[in-house]
Parts: structure tokens; sequence; C-alpha cells
């Protein structure tokens, strides 16, 4: 069997997608599958192309036994909507001129969003007489409508013709969410459409195997109460309600807050704190996969937050299960099927209604005050995330659904 993985996002570059998918094509190798992955040059969260990737020095190479193609694209630090789309339409037409000098394939899986890449792999899946894999981990373009990031009614109404039309042509659609999954499948019945989880490698996320000088590095002590939230500092997850809740505790100088990331909203978040004069929340850049592990066993409860749409009642954070395997409890702000597994089922966390900073505060204080809490539930979710999110059971069923 053979799968051509067409996405644009892919390591070295860090984030939930380009983790996702690499410890997807990692474990379908090693059941014998012949996985290629087209992408685009590295430059996602900076905006700009690694240095040694730069000038197309690096075209194709192989990272843990998966061969990679890269094809050029457009770059651009700027935040207009104009230069994001050039940002995107520059893969989409790179990546089908590479891709089309390829072998073919017995399938083509094709990440979205981008939801602009349908139009790649559509013609791709035509050219190397591959069966189309649509593979959605959010949404698009009704994420970007409810956000407000997109108001323009002609473009949206560009945007969701291409949608039907990916589907239309998919042979398989998988869903990273069941909510996903449930939303496609009411929208197009007679589609085939596969539950495709997000999961996590419970053996580099082990806490019994890592030891952790953070505390020490950044200057914590250890009657310190870190809160951590890690991962792309955007507009979805509604962050200035940690820094609300943080200017709120200012009277328990053990209580601190750690955003480590990057992203859109990093600057007015920064702002935000010198405004307010928080002393109690700390800003730190990305970090390798390789350093996570380390980073979270040495916080005590990693923070969940997405802004209160319905939207997201069906969304998973990929950062639950990294803190859930090394047994990190969860202050969740995400409603719905997260909550469902990983607080009423798992019983790892507390729960904090989205975009209330004085329920946030409520469940930070019970965790202050209970500190055998940290402990029991950490235990709890570690155990559900094995049971339920592990990756290796997870490229097995899909494996399996392919066959």
């Amino acid at each position: 069997m053979k799968i051509l993985f067409l996405t644009q996002y892919y390591p070295p570059e860090v984030g939930a997608p380009q983790n996702r998918l690499h410890e997807l094509a990692v474990r379908l190798k090693a059941q014998g599958v012949n996985i290629e992955v087209l992408t685009a040059m590295p430059n996602y969260p900076s905006m700009e192309i690694e240095e040694r990737y730069k000038n197309g020095k690096i075209r194709e190479e192989v990272i843990d036994g998966i061969k990679i193609y890269r094809s050029k694209i457009y770059v651009s630090k700027s935040k207009s909507i104009f230069k994001r789309l050039l940002n995107y339409f520059s893969f989409v037409f790179t990546s089908y001129f590479r891709g089309r000098k390829l072998a073919e394939f017995d399938y083509l899986l094709v990440e979205s969003p981008p939801l602009f890449l349908g139009y790649s792999a559509i013609l791709l899946s035509k050219k190397l007489k591959a069966k189309l894999i649509f593979n959605v981990s959010d949404l698009w373009p009704e994420s970007a409508e409810k956000l407000g990031l997109v108001t323009n009614k002609a473009f949206l109404k560009l945007a969701y013709n291409l949608e039907k039309k990916c589907y239309d042509k998919s042979f398989l659609i998988t869903g990273q969410t069941n909510g996903i999954v449930q939303s496609i499948q009411s929208r197009f019945p007679k589609k085939d459409v596969f539950w495709l989880p997000n999961g996590v490698d419970l053996s580099f996320y082990n806490p019994e195997n890592t030891t952790s000088t953070y505390r020490e590095d950044k200057g914590f002590s250890e009657n310190d109460l870190l809160l951590f939230y890690g991962g792309i500092i955007g507009y979805a997850q509604g962050l200035e309600l940690i820094l609300k809740a943080a200017d709120k505790l200012k009277e328990y100088p053990t209580i601190k807050f750690i955003l480590q990331g990057s992203g859109p909203e990093k600057d007015r978040l920064l702002k935000m704190k010198k405004e307010l004069n928080l002393s109690n929340v700390f800003f730190f850049d990305p970090v390798d996969k390789i350093d996570m592990p380390g980073i979270l066993a040495g916080i005590d409860i990693a923070l969940v937050p997405l802004k209160k749409l319905e939207l997201f009642t069906g969304a998973i954070p990929s950062k639950i299960f990294e803190a859930l395997s090394m047994k990190k409890p969860l202050l969740l702000g995400v409603d719905g099927e997260a909550k469902g597994h990983f607080i009423d089922k798992a019983k790892a966390g507390f729960f904090f209604e989205p975009e209330n900073e004085d329920d946030l505060i409520e469940k930070i204080l019970q965790f202050f005050n209970d500190k055998a809490l940290i402990l029991e539930m950490g235990c709890n979710g570690r155990d559900y995330v094995n049971q339920n999110f592990n990756r290796d059971n997870i490229s097995r069923s899909f494996y399996k659904k392919l066959n």
C-alpha cells in the first residue's frame, strides 16, 4: 500500500498538525505501508523559511524513515488577509507542480485546513491515480466565519462550495473529533466518514522516564503553583481570560501563569500584561517537541481554554493529550466533547465556563487549597488517554479501515 500525505505543515515545524501527521506516518510505515509526504518549506509559526531550507537548499529529505518532498511557499509576517491568502495559494500551485512528477499512489491524504489545498489534492489524486482521503482537523470555513475572521459573503460562499467539492471528490473523509465527523455526516450522509482522532505517544510523554529542571531554569520555586498554557497564541483560544484571572489573583503570589508559544495575539497580550502590571504572568517562546516532556514535568496544571462558541463544542485541543499523559490535570474551558471525555469520564481536572474568569479562578483555588487533587486527577488522565487515545491503537484502526 502506498500513501502520499499532502500537507502545508510538517516537521521540523512545531505544532499540533505537524506532530499528529508525522506520528501517524511513522506508525503506518511500521505496519508496512509505503508513506511519502509532500509539504512546504518549513516556516510556521515564525512565517520565515528556516535557515537551512532557504533558497531551496533542501528539496528532499528523510525524517524517521519517511521520504519528504518540499515545494516552495510564499511567506510573510504581515497579518493582512491578502498576504495570508497568498501564503495558502502559493503552496496550492507549487504542491501540484511538484507532486505531479511523483509516482502513482493508492491513496492521497490531504490535511485541511487550509481548505484551499483541496484544489491541489483533487488534481493530484487524479494525476497520481490515488483515492482521495480528506482529513479534516477543523471545520473551515465555518470556524473562520463564526470567529469573525472572514466576513466577506462572496468569499464565504466560494469557500463553502470548495468544501462541498472536496467532500464530493473524496473516497473517504476523516475527522479529528466526533463533532467534526457528525457535522460532515449530517450534511453529506452518503459519504464514508471515519473518526481519526489525535492522540499521544505514551512512551515519549512518560513522567516515569522524565527528569525536569524547568522550575529552576525559569526561576520558579517548589512552592509555586504553575498553571501552564502551551501552544498557538491565537484568536480562538481567548487567552485574555488568563490575564484577567491573573489580575484578580495578585493576592496569591505563589500562583503563577505561564504562556509558552507564539501567534497573532501574543503582542496584544504582552501589552495587556504590561498595562495590568502582571508580575505573576510569564511569556516564553515556543520550543521543539523534544523539550515538551521536561516542561510538562515541571508544571502543575495545564490550562486549555477556547472562546465560548458552539463551534468548539466538538473540539479536542491536542495539548490535552500531552498534559494528561504526563499526569498533569486540566483546567478545561472547552465545553462539549472534550468535557465529556476528560472531565466527566476521566475525572482528569476541572471544567470552567469558557470566557468566565471568575469560574476559572474558583477552580484554580480548589487546586490551590487541595494539592492532593493534582496528583489524583493527573493519574486519572494518563490512564484515560492510554485506554482511548494511544497513537499506536489509532494507527492500527486506520490501517484496518484502509484495508
